[in-house]
């Protein structure tokens, strides 16, 4: 029988300190959830505009912060910032505050994806029908967007989810964080303690998706 490392978890109260990380990453990511989607719908809706000096300024945000890999993003918030700026942040807020951006940003490029993909003639038909543009959006533009964003925002979500654990290089003490703590900690008396515990971590982080990625199928069945 393999030793797999797994008696670490019983002892004292390392399987509560690691439900503790997951917590604090499920809390830093959904709330940069909670803050990015109302922002992302608004900055979506901005880029169809025809202004091309609005189009070109959330073109621009949007380039940036796609092409700057979220690491360099958390090392400019956390430790840039306070050089530069002398802001006091926390690693949690300096997350917080860099997801935000992040999930915004993709979240506006998903929501100006779904409005461009309805058709023309949609637009054009209900016009002929005397509905006023108001009336268009909200019975027939908005249920046909959301229908394509569910199942691409709750993407987002889970890879929110799984991003948080970069947290740890700027000290946020979250699942793989403790995971690591955890290790050190036991590596002369479990030396197989890495594989019991990183395995433990990839179930709890499954557990913490699997609901949501269920939901979105739910969603997609029941509006098909």
């Amino acid at each position: 029988m393999p030793d797999l490392g797994l008696e670490v978890l019983f002892k004292g109260k390392n399987m509560v300190r690691l439900l503790g990380g997951l917590w604090v990453a499920l809390k830093i990511s959904l709330l940069a959830v909670a803050i990015s989607f109302p922002l992302g719908i608004l900055l979506g809706a901005l880029m169809t505009s025809k202004n091309p000096v609005v189009k070109g300024i959330l073109r621009v945000y949007l380039e940036f912060v796609r092409i700057m890999p979220q690491l360099v993003l958390l090392f400019l918030i956390y430790f840039g910032s306070t050089k530069a700026f002398g802001w006091d942040l926390s690693g949690e807020t300096a997350a917080v505050i860099v997801f935000v951006l992040w999930g915004t940003a993709e979240m506006s490029d998903l929501v100006r994806g779904a409005l461009i993909s309805i058709p023309i003639h949609q637009y054009e038909s209900s016009e002929a029908l005397g509905l006023s543009r108001a009336q268009t959006y909200l019975y027939i533009i908005i249920p046909q967007t959301v229908r394509r964003l569910v199942p691409l925002s709750i993407n987002l979500i889970t890879r929110m989810i799984k991003t948080t654990s970069l947290v740890l290089m700027i000290g946020v003490v979250e699942v793989l964080k403790v995971a690591q703590q955890i290790i050190e900690a036991n590596r002369m008396a479990s030396p197989n303690a890495a594989f019991g515990i990183y395995l433990t971590v990839f179930v709890l982080y499954f557990i913490a998706c699997f609901p949501i990625s269920m939901l979105s199928k739910h969603l997609e069945r029941k509006w098909r």
